[in-house]
């Protein structure tokens, strides 16, 4: 076997100081390891292991990102849609004028701000400070309309939104609640003759005696058909 492994050489000399040159290297080795072995099947283990999480988390991290690419890609639909529900329902609350919504950073619809430019029949408005605290009342109002628009909700409770609104507004808004009432129910606490003249049904707290609450109901479509 050692003759199958032989070598040829032409110069003994040049043969064993190759021989010395490699026995020299084997020394600077140093003592031989004998648990090596054992050691890197060790470390292989934990490399495998850790190899695994990171690609586990690059493929969630992937996943992530796909998902917040189709996130924003769908919130900018449904915000195009809002906006345009929103100059809807704004001239027709408003009786004419312009409104719209403004992404402050298109780039990142998921966490940008909003802006709101609108101008009422007849006014020019560059703050939303210079509009009254109806005109205020009635661009919330209908910004809030506008994505029940989009996305109706099958229940919805409204405290006196209407409260700091003029009679003529009152109307409108009433008209238009009206409007949505065939997505969602609506219950709406209000002091406004307007809200309620446009109500289904009205149920009001009495007492007529101290301390005693009596509950009042009115079906007003019962009694539209009774006439």
């Amino acid at each position: 076997q050692a003759e199958n492994l032989c070598v040829e050489f032409e110069s003994l000399t040049a043969l064993r100081a190759q021989v010395a040159d490699l026995r020299g290297k084997i020394r600077a080795l140093g003592s031989v390891n004998v648990s090596a072995i054992e050691e890197y099947k060790e470390v292989k283990a934990r490399y495998d292991t850790l190899r695994a999480q990171v690609e586990d988390v690059e493929g969630s991290r992937n996943e992530l990102t796909r998902m917040i690419t189709s996130l924003s890609g769908q919130m900018k639909d449904i915000f195009r849609a809002i906006n345009e529900n929103f100059g809807r329902v704004f001239t027709e609350l408003f009786g004419g004028g312009e409104a719209s919504l403004v992404l402050e950073d298109e780039s990142d619809v998921l966490s940008c701000g909003i802006g709101i430019r609108v101008a009422p029949p007849g006014k020019v408005i560059k703050n939303l400070e210079a509009l009254s605290g109806g005109e205020q009342a009635l661009v919330a109002i209908s910004i809030y309309f506008a994505i029940l628009s989009v996305n109706p909700a099958p229940f919805c409770f409204l405290d006196e939104i209407e409260a700091a609104l003029d009679d003529n507004n009152v109307d409108r808004f009433a008209k238009y609640l009206h409007k949505l009432t065939e997505n969602t129910q609506f219950i709406v606490i209000t002091h406004r003759r307007g809200t309620m003249a446009a109500a289904d049904r009205l149920y009001g707290i009495t007492m007529q005696e101290k301390g005693v609450s009596t509950l009042v109901s009115v079906n007003l479509i019962e009694n539209d058909l009774d006439k």
